[in-house]
């Protein structure tokens, strides 16, 4: 069986992945266009495999409420808040911000679950977590110029959006670590909580919300990236993460799923075509030793 941390370390690679996929398509489309048809895509993926698994079974009719309530929070208000955030400050800015999730997942673990990190874990955690910070904060090289460094609109909007994002990531994650640990199918719950979502975001388009429309004209391409992200990110990553915590604390899940800003990095190096910065580097150096210790505790 794989440890939980490696499935909570590969969700944040599938985000870091999606996150590329997803900066021009949300720029066009708008966040709240954007997360809609990330979450068709997502849905009918997850769904799919849902019916063709059987694993559908698995859900009940407490357990369907409680996903539904998770996805409301967590990707109807928290992935479009990301988005919004992505579409202000840029990926690596934005990435920053919601690497807080770590310390929220942290403390309303230690509150709410009585989840603990002591010793060498510990220390791990807070090495991954200052290396995210490290990392993104001073990844930019002086001389960088490109669209997605650009500050669109108020800063500090984009600032609160990503801290919304990350504190609803955090909540929705602890709000179904003891129901994941019932034996529930990963796939049949994060179909629920997709289309819990999409629903909502149906009805908000629905209401005449004027900022709930497509912003630019769809093309081939922007869906095309939509679906990608809508693939990886979500049906993939947000799966791992709900496997991860049938058998794992929810702190460290949510520590080591922080690791997307960082794993981020050598796929702006391939946009960029540029080295990152000696913080990039050095932001890097402290995540995988925090890693390290963490697995080997």
């Amino acid at each position: 069986m794989v440890r939980p941390e490696i499935l909570a370390a590969l969700a944040a690679l599938c985000w870091a992945v999606g996150s590329i996929f997803s900066a021009n398509a949300s720029s066009r489309m708008g966040a709240f266009a954007f997360t809609r048809w990330r979450l068709f895509f997502a849905l009918t993926i997850l769904w799919a495999l849902a019916a063709f698994t059987g694993q559908w079974r698995s859900l009940d009719g407490p357990a369907v409420g409680l996903l539904a309530i998770s996805g409301l929070i967590g990707i109807f208000i928290g992935d479009t808040a990301l988005f919004a955030c992505m579409n202000r400050l840029g990926p690596r800015r934005s990435g920053v911000i919601f690497a807080t999730h770590a310390l929220f997942s942290a403390v309303l673990a230690w509150l709410f679950l009585g989840e603990t990190l002591l010793g060498w874990t510990l220390l791990g955690s807070g090495l991954l977590v200052s290396g995210v910070m490290v990392a993104i904060a001073w990844g930019r090289r002086l001389d960088e110029r490109h669209a997605w460094e650009d500050t669109r609109g108020a800063l500090m909007s984009g600032v609160l959006l990503g801290l919304l994002a990350a504190l609803c990531q955090s909540l929705a994650t602890l709000m179904i670590k003891p129901l994941m640990t019932t034996g529930i199918d990963p796939v049949a719950a994060s179909a629920v909580r997709t289309s819990a979502s999409f629903l909502a975001h149906l009805l908000l388009l629905w209401s005449g919300f004027r900022l709930s429309k497509v912003q630019q004209a769809l093309t081939f391409e922007t869906l095309r990236n939509t679906w990608a992200s809508a693939a990886v990110a979500m049906a993939l990553g947000m799966t791992l993460i709900l496997a991860a915590l049938r058998n794992g604390q929810a702190n460290l899940v949510g520590i080591l799923s922080s690791l997307t800003p960082v794993l981020l990095l050598p796929l702006l190096w391939l946009i960029y075509k540029r080295r990152p910065a000696m913080g990039a580097w050095t932001g890097a150096g402290m995540a995988v030793l925090g890693t390290a210790l963490i697995m080997a505790r």
